[in-house]
């Protein structure tokens, strides 16, 4: 029998969204390849949203009516879509080389991690809503809903019901790599995202139709606190098994 894997678990709390993004990036640049996995946990100090580090932002979203809305942008280190925080659990997992999931093929990698996301909703839903792993990729509502980490569902995203509920983007280096990953709770609110999409996209209705959320868009802040520590156990357990 093989060594029991210590996880590293960190919580870095309440931040704005540039300053999560630069620690996640951080912990991979300063990753020990022999050393533990880290599950991070962190929160937004407002509405926030990041995108993929190739991305354009610009091209996406109206940046002058996000700034009057004090929605809160950042770059990821990892690649992807834009993805909203306003009403999930974001986290993120760094695994060293030397870990025995570690694989030089990035769907493996996901799959891993996913199959651990999978295992701490089945826990939060009790069996009632069976999560899987997408087994391939679905074309988009349109172009643009592509760009959209929860309107667009891709390969190994973790799905219940047909919808997605978890999904992530990774960055690998020498060292390990990091996924960033998102669980749904809430739906951000319709008019709200209206306002900030730029014209002829369908990213709400492609939410609606393919985003799993556990609370849907009738939410409180309350509701979406203890919905996320029940998540952040979960996961935690899910991870390390303590």
């Amino acid at each position: 029998m093989g060594k029991k894997q210590v996880w590293k678990i960190v919580d870095t709390g309440i931040k704005s969204a540039q300053e999560n993004m630069e620690l996640d990036a951080k912990f991979l640049e300063e990753l020990d390849p022999n050393g533990s996995p880290i599950l991070h946990f962190y929160g937004w100090e407002k509405q926030s949203g990041t995108y993929g580090y190739f991305l354009n932002p610009n091209q996406f979203l109206d940046l002058k009516r996000c700034q009057l809305e004090e929605i809160d942008l950042a770059r990821r280190p990892t690649g992807g879509g834009i993805v909203f925080h306003f009403s999930d659990l974001a986290f993120s997992v760094l695994i060293p080389a030397s870990h025995p999931e570690f694989s030089s093929n990035t769907l493996e990698n996901y799959n891993f991690i996913n199959n651990r996301v999978k295992k701490a909703l089945q826990i939060y839903f009790k069996n009632a809503n069976i999560p899987f792993l997408l087994p391939e990729e679905p074309i988009p509502l349109n172009e643009k809903c592509r760009h959209f980490c929860m309107a667009k569902p891709t390969k190994y995203d973790v799905m219940i019901g047909g919808r997605k509920i978890a999904g992530a983007a990774q960055r690998k280096q020498k060292q390990g790599y990091l996924h960033q990953g998102t669980i749904a709770i809430g739906l951000p609110k319709q008019n709200f995202i209206h306002s900030i999409l730029l014209p002829e996209t369908k990213v709400f209705e492609a939410m609606q139709q393919n985003t799993f959320s556990i609370l849907g868009t009738d939410w409180t802040p309350s509701d979406l606190d203890q919905v996320r520590m029940e998540l952040q156990d979960l996961l935690i357990y899910s991870f390390t098994g303590e």
